[in-house]
This record gives structure tokens, sequence and C-alpha cells, in this order.
């Protein structure tokens, strides 16, 4: 069975709650009925809707029974010239960690302690 082919434009008017329809890694999903069910609210549908939400869905970390409860609202594909790079599922999950270093560690506490002691001082010299 052939998927109904959608541009992306032709699904901008499509975020409402009436008909609201998501873009996940090229797939077209129909998400009117699940509005009230989603687990997330369906504010953050209607905030993707009409638009490609691949990037949300994906940073949320969603379960494989997500993935597999998802297939149920597909309606279709978006059209071989709208296509964009669909990145493995892995490439989402990884995360780039700052290296510590005694630079960094300054930067976040340094202020602090030296306010720290400069209202120690200061309460010794006035109450003392």
């Amino acid at each position: 069975m052939a998927l109904t082919k959608f541009t992306r434009s032709s699904l901008e008017s499509r975020n409402t709650l009436r008909d609201a329809v998501i873009i996940i890694d090229n797939i077209v999903y129909d998400v009117t009925e699940f509005l009230e069910e989603h687990p997330g609210g369906a504010e953050i549908l209607l905030d993707n809707a009409g638009k490609d939400a691949s990037q949300c869905f994906h940073d949320v970390g969603h379960s494989d029974t997500a993935f597999e409860w998802r297939e149920k609202f597909k309606i279709g594909e978006v059209v071989d010239e709208d296509k964009w790079e669909v990145k493995p599922r892995e490439a989402y999950a990884v995360q780039e960690h700052d290296e510590l270093t005694l630079a960094s560690l300054l930067s976040v506490w340094g202020p602090p302690l030296v306010m720290a002691g400069i209202s120690a001082l200061l309460y010794m010299y006035l109450f003392q």
C-alpha cells in the first residue's frame, strides 16, 4: 500500500485542535485524536503541529513502545523533494559533556566564594 505524499508547506496550516499533524523523520502523523491522551499534554503536540518535530520527539527520549504506538497515527510521508536527512536514533542520545577543569570550576564557584569571604569580613568588622 503506497503512502500518501505531502509537501511540508501543505502541512503548515494543519496545526489546530481539530486538525493537527506532525512530521517525524519524514513520516506524517495525524495526532488530532491523540492530543488529549498524550502523556506530555496537548500543548507540546500543538506547538509542533504543522512542523517537523523530529528533534523534539527524539530529544525527549521516547520509549520503544512510543515508537510502535505512533505507527497507528501514520497517514503518509513527505514528498521526496522535501525530505530531510534522517539521523540514526543513537545520534540523538549522544550528549556532549564539558571537560571539568580548574577554570570551569572557578567560573562557577568563584563568585559565590568571593562574596561569602567579603560578607564574612564585613560582618566581623561591623559587629566585632
